[in-house]
């Protein structure tokens, strides 16, 4: 049965180590018949919530940019899929600002059930994504039917490219071909 997968690349550098594992599990994910949105965050005009909590009356931002078209997406999907350069063994600040402004979902309905995590760092170690890994748990625990089903993780990697010596875009395409 084929699944609307939408992946969310949050890196802002071309060619990064996380968005080359995201585009692996995207070319996993299409290999076996899925329909796949690939979003990066590149280029995107996406702002930081001001707290208003207007959304949670109107179930809309009162900020216009590009984060409606992205939630929209999200909402429609069977697959979230999070990629994300780690920084300070954290996830990218335009992963948390884009997860800060998804808060207007909270209350929609919602079709994705299962959650991926993709994530590149310098540094090696289970220890490196941890805090990644519980920051994307806090978003996913506002999401009942939601849990995390998979995750890749690549220490070892910093300049742009570094992942090809790595098994890890391997590894992302198979979990790609699995969802």
């Amino acid at each position: 049965m084929s699944k609307k997968v939408v992946v969310l690349s949050t890196s802002l550098r071309s060619s990064s180590n996380s968005e080359l594992l995201a585009k692996s599990f995207v070319e996993g994910a299409r290999d076996t018949g899925n329909e796949v949105e690939y979003i990066s965050l590149k280029n995107k005009d996406i702002r930081f919530c001001i707290g208003c909590l207007a959304c949670q009356k109107t179930g809309h931002c009162v900020i216009k940019d590009d984060v409606a078209d992205i939630m929209n997406s999200v909402l429609k999907a069977d697959v979230v899929v999070w990629a994300t350069p780690i920084y300070y063994y954290e996830m990218s600040g335009q992963m948390k600002t884009l997860i800060d402004r998804l808060n207007p979902m909270y209350s929609k309905d919602y079709k994705f059930r299962d959650v991926y995590l993709l994530a590149t760092a310098a540094e090696e170690g289970d220890e490196v994504f941890e805090k990644a890994i519980t920051g994307l748990s806090g978003w996913i625990d506002c999401f009942e039917k939601t849990s995390i089903k998979g995750t890749v993780l690549c220490g070892g990697v910093s300049s742009g490219g570094d992942i090809f010596s790595n098994t890890k875009l391997k590894e992302a395409y198979n979990l790609g071909s699995h969802v």
